[in-house]
């Protein structure tokens, strides 16, 4: 199906945002739904099948709306990965460095919602779905407005074991590997010196999971990433850290368990005890939420696909063969002498 349309009235530096460095924003759609994108000026072209060539005509109009400035390709990745329909997406407005922040999905204003109305929220769901960093916004959020005195952001070290002593340097440089995206999140969210500023007043905290024992986190907002490596025991442990006056959201991905094969996940298993529980909302996300590059959903996808057989299981979940043993000599009869 052809569709034609001509912008009017014609503006040089709108259709030069609109197109994108070389056509790059573009090319970008045609290759996400298969259609091929010609224009002279103001006059586009969009071939194609005709649902693809249809929102294909669409996301042009409405990028030429928001073309009074150069547009991002991490705009239009985003408006192709939210299927181009946000307009149901309604979460709460959020008080951070990221004036443009909003959920791109239902199932991510959902979330926002059940974090917004809840003490304690699981949101569970592949990478790139958008749990950490909108876990971080809500806290950052709750931070200014003055909701909390302080932000708690913690996950489990599995990659060093726990055993972050034997790692070289102090507890900053140790622990510093493993709690980046954390950090990454909050300088997006709050700009370098203001998180510093944080850090050095102590609103912010950042730490392993195994520091949380012990404590009573009290007008916090607590959040706990990479749930999905924490055993029940560590699960219980944070649940029950929870002081007066705090919130508290629990992230993770089930498909990413680095725990040993005998293990149970943390994550799994809260899912299941909690989730008849008040006062506690479960969020579940999918490849459909995904908001990085559209190629990310589709290696989701191809991972999760039913039926797919694992031909390379983890090593710990291979089975052990017996150590081989050297046979055990035979005696050989021997024959008496005849007399």
């Amino acid at each position: 199906m052809l569709l034609r349309h001509i912008f009017s009235p014609p503006n040089n530096t709108r259709l030069g945002h609109l197109c994108g460095p070389m056509d790059a924003h573009l090319r970008t759609i045609e290759a996400a739904l298969q259609v091929k994108i010609a224009h002279r000026h103001e006059q586009f072209k969009v071939d194609g099948l005709k649902a693809n060539a249809k929102r294909g005509m669409e996301m042009l109009q409405a990028l030429y709306e928001m073309a009074a400035h150069p547009i991002e390709p991490r705009t239009v990745q985003l408006m192709l990965a939210g299927d181009g329909d946000v307009n149901g997406a309604e979460g709460p407005s959020l008080k951070t460095k990221r004036a443009d922040l909003k959920p791109r999905s239902i199932n991510q204003a959902h979330y926002l919602d059940s974090i917004a109305s809840h003490d304690i929220t699981i949101g569970i769901g592949p990478a790139g779905t958008g749990k950490t960093y909108l876990a971080v916004a809500m806290a950052v959020d709750a931070l200014q407005r003055s909701t909390v005195q302080r932000i708690v952001l913690t996950r489990p070290a599995v990659e060093a074991g726990e055993r972050l002593g034997y790692l070289p340097g102090d507890l900053a440089q140790k622990i510093d590997p493993y709690l980046r995206p954390l950090y990454d999140a909050l300088y997006d969210l709050m700009g370098f010196e203001a998180v510093q500023k944080a850090f050095e007043r102590q609103t912010i905290e950042i730490a392993p999971l195994a520091f949380m024992r012990g404590r009573t986190l009290n007008t916090a907002f607590v959040i706990l990433d990479e749930a999905q490596n924490t055993t029940p025991e560590q699960m219980k442990m944070f649940l029950t850290r929870i002081g007066f006056g705090s919130k508290a959201v629990i992230t993770g991905d089930v498909s990413q368990i680095d725990l040993p094969s005998t293990q149970l996940s943390g994550l799994i298993d809260a899912e299941r005890v909690l989730k008849s529980v008040e006062g506690i909302a479960i969020c579940r996300l999918t490849s459909a939420d995904v908001v990085r590059h559209p190629l990310v959903a589709r290696i989701v996808d191809a991972y999760d696909a039913p039926g797919r057989i694992n031909l390379y299981p983890r090593d710990d979940a291979l089975p052990v063969a017996p150590l081989a043993t050297a046979p055990k000599p035979t005696r050989k009869p021997t024959r008496k002498p005849a007399r």
